[in-house]
């Protein structure tokens, strides 16, 4: 099922079972496997990363797959100014057009599995986060072929972030 762009959605992002975080975002494009929404930053205030500030205002243009195993999130600043993008590394999206959550939304779930991937803007930094975290999941023994997918989807980010991501995200 495709998402009419301009449609309001709820993207919720899940950790091991639990809901970390849900927003709603607005459609941008969906092609029936890459769908992007825009929406702006969900956190309570500030919050620094170490590698760069999420703000208020800041806007995040995300793009989802119903076939990939990761995210990549374009941030750009309140000011106009791309930061950059952050990647998440999940299971593929699962979008559910009809739902029946109590905010009558569409939803995108997306399941986290701890691997994270930054590129700056201007390309000279492209950072692999979390995989301490990922480690310590204990994905690789509790789901062995999840856990392939994951660190395929890593390596491959990675790849794309040193090229750019013009090409991936183009519909």
């Amino acid at each position: 099922m495709r998402l009419a762009p301009g449609r309001e959605v709820m993207v919720r992002l899940v950790k091991y079972g639990r809901e970390k975080l849900a927003y709603a975002a607005t459609v941008v494009d969906d092609d029936g496997t890459h769908l992007a929404v825009r929406a702006e930053f969900a956190g309570d205030g500030p919050k620094d990363l170490g590698y760069v500030w999420f703000e208020p205002g800041d806007v995040f243009t995300e793009h989802y797959w119903r076939d990939r195993w990761y995210s990549v999130k374009e941030v750009v600043g309140a000011d106009g100014v791309r930061k950059g993008w952050y990647c998440d590394i999940c299971r593929p999206a699962v979008v559910d057009g009809d739902s029946a959550v109590a905010s009558g939304l569409a939803s995108v779930v997306a399941e986290d599995l701890d691997l994270d991937l930054w590129r700056s803007a201007d390309g000279t930094k492209i950072l692999r986060l979390d995989e301490d975290e990922y480690a310590d999941s204990g994905l690789a023994e509790r789901d062995p072929a999840a856990a392939a997918q994951a660190e395929l989807a890593l390596d491959t980010l990675e790849k794309l972030a040193q090229q750019g991501f013009d090409e991936l995200l183009a519909f």
